[in-house]
């Protein structure tokens, strides 16, 4: 088992199809085919299932997707630590965040990558899902934290966090944290939203169709300050994550309640394009 015939495995189930990978590894597709036909012999099972134009990975292909990137990870962290010491590492790496965890992780992060890699240069780009997936594909970022986007066969997903969302209302609300608020209760608030396509908007529509719950909407906007400003004006109502509002709950400028039947999560994803051959830098 080698490690090319590793890496060509974990493009192909990434991109589900033989000619993507191709074009992302840059290596003509009679080679990658052999490479698979090798490793299937070796391994003496099928890897993939041939259907349609495309690849799908069989019972042995799961087993072997997430020991091929653990083993490809142990791989690339044992040269760091051979070849590289932390000063000697630079670069430029840009990262995308959404709003709803930029004023939480973009100081910590940056901080500690000072800490550790003095010579690595953070550039931060702050936007809604939808941008972000865009700049990806592009490759104008080089990862980015996505949630509850469609799956895209150019991006590499590793799912973090499951996160909670919560009512939000202002300080004078009767809102409490210990204090769950059913979703078809909703009905009765006004609600300041995000616009379609926003992933959050998406979400909570979802929702609605689960419960056969029809939120009011007095105003849509695509800042999540806005949206705090509104609710802490007394307009009206909002859902948002926990990490978005655990400092303003801190400083009593909102109350907050959790939500159930049905309990509302968004998955936290960290993305990065599998065309583009991650540099030392961003790897770290």
């Amino acid at each position: 088992m080698e490690i090319k015939q590793l890496k060509t495995f974990l493009a192909i189930a990434a991109s589900g199809s033989v000619t993507k990978a191709s074009i992302a590894l840059h290596v003509v597709q009679p080679a990658l085919s052999r490479q698979i036909m090798l490793l299937e012999k070796e391994l003496g099972t099928t890897l993939f299932e041939r259907v349609g134009h495309g690849m799908q990975l069989t019972n042995a292909g799961q087993v072997l997707l997430i020991r091929a990137k653990n083993i490809l990870r142990e791989v690339d962290d044992a040269k760091q630590e051979i070849q590289f010491s932390p000063e000697a590492i630079q670069g430029l790496v840009v990262i995308g965040l959404l709003p709803s965890v930029n004023n939480l992780l973009a100081s910590r992060l940056i901080q500690s990558i000072r800490i550790k890699y003095p010579k690595i240069t953070i550039r931060v780009l702050v936007g809604y899902v939808g941008y972000l997936q865009e700049w990806l594909e592009k490759n104008e970022l080089d990862m980015a934290l996505l949630y509850s986007q469609a799956p895209s066969p150019l991006l590499e997903l590793t799912p973090l966090i499951h996160e909670e969302l919560f009512l939000v209302g202002p300080p004078d609300s009767e809102l409490k944290m210990h204090q769950p608020i059913q979703f078809k209760d909703l009905k009765n608030l006004s609600f300041i939203m995000p616009a379609n396509p926003h992933g959050l908007r998406v979400l909570l529509e979802q929702a609605c169709a689960v419960s056969g719950t029809t939120l009011k909407v007095v105003a849509e906007t695509n800042s999540m300050q806005t949206q705090k400003n509104l609710v802490e004006a007394g307009i009206g109502f909002t859902i948002l994550p926990g990490i978005s509002i655990v400092v303003d709950i801190q400083k009593l400028r909102f109350k907050a309640a959790p939500i159930n039947d049905p309990v509302i999560r968004r998955q936290i994803n960290l993305a990065v394009p599998i065309a583009r051959q991650a540099s030392l830098a961003v790897r770290v």
